[in-house]
């Protein structure tokens, strides 16, 4: 087995989480610490053949990344291994006009994007992050500071707001960025962030501009925004990095739009990725029949954070199947098939970990709890490959800022090195 080295530390996880305010920055980050590592990128628009897909690659698309090692056997459609995880996280998108004035108040019209906490973005530094498109149809990246906030409604002007807060997205969750009349537009900024001429069309995230931090009296604790889920995709593109080649084809994919329901082109239930592996087999002189083989014998590994026991809510849970932080990540269990985790998935992955001599756990919710979901489902129904949910154990999910251990994200990158060695 591949050993592990240094660079799987939860520094560096922290250092891909604050470059990644939006999907685009999340894939662009990953694309650079690929090609650090020396993989080649491919682009889909291009004819593929041999040369093309051998050895260590990535292709991207929009918010969306795969990359893979090439296997050490000649093997047309070799069996893989693969690891997915999604980009994108809860948040504020703003919207394609994006201002409203109120009482003297510039104030950004957004739209609210996947299952967030309302409340978790009231009084917060909020920057903008993500993708602006010129009107001749050139991109950039864009990232602003810390520009916009959702004030709360102080207590003398609600007293019973201790007893329980109502927030209405459309009027209460609009963020404040600006007074007065002399203020440059909203699209006037983006322009100025991006270089570009003009700027006519985006996809803008608003985020939470604090860093990522440990806490706990020993360091114990990880704070962040969006660690639901690129905790996982920071996990799962490090350890590919760190492994050899063996007789499988190693695979990481990280889609977008998981927060979402994943049907877009880059989501899991889009066709990206069957597309991917269709066109390196064909480069390889496979079939799509070999593909289909290949499939019965591989597995994939979903990734995404799993619910840590909450010591103020004990009673949200289920005793016998509730992950605690920092005891490694849970193997995640749903008989409706909201995870895609069966018995012999079970099997593989824990006794990977075993050997590797990792800690694991197993997450299931209450009867009496509605269950969530990943991209583990939707893979599997593609595909038809054999597949397992797990995620690292957290609190505070789909808040603006979450918390997990710091020793569960390394655990997680050591179990997919041994996954793939």
């Amino acid at each position: 087995m591949t050993t592990p080295s240094g660079n799987i530390t939860i520094d560096d996880c922290m250092r891909l989480l604050d470059a990644s305010p939006s999907p685009f920055h999340a894939v662009e980050e990953c694309a650079q610490r690929l090609s650090s590592a020396g993989a080649t990128e491919v682009l889909l628009a291009d004819e593929w053949n041999s040369a093309d897909i051998d050895g260590f690659r990535y292709v991207r698309r929009d918010g969306a990344l795969i990359a893979w090692k090439s296997p050490s056997t000649s093997e047309a459609a070799p069996p893989m291994l693969l690891v997915g995880a999604h980009t994108d996280s809860p948040c504020f998108k703003l919207k394609p006009n994006p201002e409203t004035r109120q009482h003297g108040w510039h104030q950004l019209a957004v739209e609210v994007y996947g299952g967030i906490l309302n409340n978790s973005w009231l009084d917060r530094d909020l920057g903008l992050a993500g993708r602006v498109v010129s009107s001749s149809g050139e991109t950039a990246l864009v990232r602003s500071d810390a520009i916009a906030r959702i004030p709360q409604l102080a207590i003398h002007l609600d007293r019973g707001v201790n007893d329980g807060l109502r927030l209405d997205p459309q009027t209460h969750l609009m963020p404040i960025w600006s007074i007065g009349e002399a203020t440059d537009s909203v699209t006037t900024h983006l322009q100025e962030l991006s270089g570009l001429d003009s700027v006519a069309w985006w996809d803008i995230s608003l985020f939470d501009t604090q860093s990522a931090s440990r806490l706990g009296a020993n360091g114990e604790l990880l704070a962040s925004g969006r660690l639901d889920n690129l905790l996982s995709c920071w996990a799962a593109v490090t350890a590919l990095c760190e492994t050899s080649p063996t007789e499988h084809l190693q695979i990481v994919v990280l889609n977008d739009h998981e927060e979402v329901g994943s049907a877009s082109t880059t989501g899991a239930a889009g066709p990206t990725l069957e597309q991917v592996l269709t066109r390196i087999v064909a480069a390889r002189g496979g079939t799509t029949a070999d593909l289909a083989r290949a499939l019965s014998r591989s597995m994939c590994i979903s990734a995404d954070n799993a619910h840590a026991l909450h010591p103020n809510y004990p009673e949200r849970h289920d005793h016998g199947h509730a992950p605690i932080v920092n005891k490694g990540p849970a193997i995640k269990l749903n008989v409706n098939q909201r995870y895609a985790t069966s018995s012999t998935s079970a099997q593989r992955y824990a006794s990977i970990c075993e050997s590797a001599g990792l800690p694991i756990q197993v997450f299931s919710s209450r009867n009496n709890m509605p269950c969530g979901s990943t991209i583990g489902p939707i893979t599997a129904t593609r595909l038809g490959i054999d597949t397992i949910d797990v995620g690292v154990p957290q609190l505070s999910m789909h808040s603006a800022r979450e918390l997990c251990g710091v020793e569960d994200p390394v655990t997680l990158a050591q179990s997919f090195v041994a996954f793939w060695s």
